[in-house]
């Protein structure tokens, strides 16, 4: 294969690649037994104990398909993480804090059928 055939076949598979790759990709979310973190290399990162957490929200954004369309939202006094739906290592996260007592489902459900720029409150710390 000549050298120009594979300097185009090289960018072809990079497009198909940056293509295929959805904004939820970008994220990295760290999970432990004491703390969940985001991390993106263009918007940097957020991180929260897990007992630090006062309110938990889903937040519905008309920014798709070019930002995440619904991020999960753990905010506590002095520190948040916001983790976007679609992005590895979220529904471990919503498994996690779906269990809290008083957790409200309704606003899941609520949050899935809305395609409008919404907050709906899940938890909060009593």
């Amino acid at each position: 294969m000549g050298f120009f055939s594979k300097l185009f076949k090289s960018n072809t598979q990079q497009q198909q690649q940056q293509q295929q790759q959805q904004p939820e990709d970008l994220y990295l979310i760290t999970i432990t037994n004491k703390k969940v973190g985001m991390d993106h290399p263009k918007f940097g990162s957020e991180e929260i104990d897990w007992n630090d957490i006062t309110e938990i929200k889903l937040i519905n954004t008309d920014e798709g398909p070019w930002l995440p369309d619904v991020w999960l939202a753990l905010i506590g006094t002095n520190s948040k993480c916001i983790i976007p739906q679609g992005s590895k290592g979220y529904e471990e996260v919503y498994n996690i804090v779906s269990k809290y007592n008083n957790f409200n489902f309704e606003n899941v459900i609520k949050s899935m059928s809305c395609a409008e720029n919404a907050e709906f409150p899940l938890w909060l710390k009593e």
